[in-house]
């Protein structure tokens, strides 16, 4: 198992690596391989990159995101200007169905709401606005509706684990009860359970998973 030094100076490195990042934005605290971040950046899109590269990283068993975003100058958006974009975001982006989401803006946080009928025109519909100026934070609450057994969910999501070239699909095991899934095993990393999760959230039907995914790394040093 790597020391929290240990994962704290890979953390630095990956952060470092990022072309976006300055090292002096970002810090690292590491508690039991639970990384914590802090700092502030001029830009939401700098916080994920951040937050993903401390995920990716070996032995970092959950991360806790304290970045601030804070903007400065002509980057500074008010709500209004923000909602007017992320209107005009979602509307042109094919992948989302047109009028079926609605963005709000409450002091540069940004809730969508709607029906869609698929986990790719909901994560879409998030990806079409976190990069806008302005824009703090996105929660996401847009809900999924389709009328599709769930037998046929579960089938689905396992062929896409087993597709997929980042999955153990043996060690994830599928639950779904009604338009639920519940997800449960071992992975090798943080960044892992993120995707099975996002590939769950790609099945016709599913409106929401429940991540009960385990990181493990006994397989690694065995």
């Amino acid at each position: 198992m790597k020391s929290d030094v240990k994962i704290r100076e890979d953390v630095q490195e990956e952060l470092a690596w990022q072309p976006n990042l300055k090292e002096t934005e970002i810090g690292v605290i590491v508690d039991n391989g639970i990384v914590t971040l802090t700092g502030v950046v001029d830009h939401y899109m700098k916080k994920l990159d951040a937050e993903n590269a401390a995920k990716s990283v070996k032995g970092v068993k959950a991360v806790a995101d304290d970045i601030e975003v804070r903007y400065k100058g002509s980057n500074i958006k008010n709500d209004t200007d923000i909602a007017k974009a992320a209107v005009n975001a979602l509307k042109w982006n094919s992948l989302v169905p047109d009028e079926k989401v609605i963005p709000k803006v409450e002091n540069g946080y940004v809730y969508l709401t709607g029906k869609v009928n698929w986990g790719y025109q909901k994560s879409s519909a998030e990806r079409a606005v976190e990069g806008l100026q302005g824009v703090k934070n996105v929660f996401n609450n847009i809900e999924i509706e389709s009328k599709i057994e769930p037998s046929d969910i579960k089938n689905r999501i396992q062929k896409a684990y087993e597709r997929s070239a980042q999955l153990e699909a043996k060690n994830i095991i599928v639950s779904v009860d009604g338009n639920i899934v519940t997800l449960s095993g071992t992975v090798d990393s943080v960044a892992e359970k993120e995707e099975a999760k996002r590939a769950a959230f790609l099945a016709p039907g599913v409106n929401k998973v429940i991540n009960n995914i385990e990181v493990s790394f006994y397989r690694e040093y065995a």
